[in-house]
């Protein structure tokens, strides 16, 4: 059974930074996909990044591309959001989630029901 625990959110200016992390737990194969999604008040989950555990191949959505970075650390089973120049609209409830691929699958998924595994998430809000 996978667990994922998120670590990292707060309260910060606009044009700051912030790292989230997820502890990852029961990861029993090699072809894990990794997320990160989020959900503002009254607005639908979104997909923000994501990385594949066996290769570190990245994907972001455009609204966060070169501002954010996700990583994956092998030794550790962490994978981390580094969020650079936050602005208001980065205000949400961030979830870290995991997709176990089928055997032969290899498209990337951004999409929220495709991620079997879910943290309790970690409030990030962003001041102006």
């Amino acid at each position: 059974q996978v667990q994922l625990v998120e670590s990292g959110g707060g309260v910060v200016q606009a044009g700051g930074s912030l790292r989230l992390s997820c502890a990852a737990s029961g990861l029993t194969s090699g072809r894990y996909d990794m997320a990160w999604f989020r959900q503002a008040p009254g607005k639908e989950r979104e997909f923000v990044a994501g990385i594949r555990w066996s290769t570190g191949n990245t994907y972001y959505t455009d609204s966060v591309k070169d501002r954010f970075i996700i990583s994956r650390d092998n030794a550790e089973n962490t994978v981390t959001l580094q969020m650079n120049s936050l602005k208001p609209e980065d205000t949400a409830d961030y979830y870290c989630a995991a997709n176990a691929r089928p055997r032969g699958a290899t498209t990337f998924r951004t999409e929220g029901a495709r991620y079997e595994s879910w943290g309790q998430g970690t409030q990030v809000t962003v001041s102006s």
